[in-house]
């Protein structure tokens, strides 16, 4: 399967080009309450974040494997910014791949009650890809 890199400072991280995104590995990845909890943050208007910057209540090895799951989904794209490994939401290449997905996930998650958000979500507010 062809894949794309980015290289920051000699490290390569890979990623599955757009048009190899699987829809059963966005869907399975999205599946898990953690990584579904980085994807809904990324989405709230940060470009990037480290992976530092999400207060997960896991251990980092386990926060990494979260990463890299997404990453290998499609979901984020990750690149090296100095020591810091940034990721960012692949907002466009989700949408021309599966139309609405993005946007109908973040819209249900929203919509959930979740006792670790500080204030309640606007339930069916545009979101990504609307």
């Amino acid at each position: 399967m062809p894949r794309s890199t980015r290289a920051v400072q000699g490290r390569q991280l890979e990623h599955p080009e757009a048009g190899q995104i699987q829809l059963e590995a966005v869907l399975s990845a999205l599946a898990d309450p953690i990584r579904l909890r980085i994807v809904h943050d990324l989405s709230q208007g940060h470009e990037d974040m480290a992976c530092i910057a999400f207060e997960l209540p896991v251990s980092k090895s386990t926060s990494t494997h979260h990463f890299r799951v997404l990453r290998e989904a499609g979901i984020i794209r990750q690149y090296y910014e100095g020591t810091s490994r940034m990721s960012r939401l692949r907002e466009q290449d989700l949408q021309e791949r599966f139309p609405g997905l993005l946007a109908a996930v973040l819209n249900a998650q929203d919509a959930r009650p979740s006792p670790d958000r500080d204030t309640a979500a606007t339930p069916g507010r545009d979101r990504v890809g609307s």
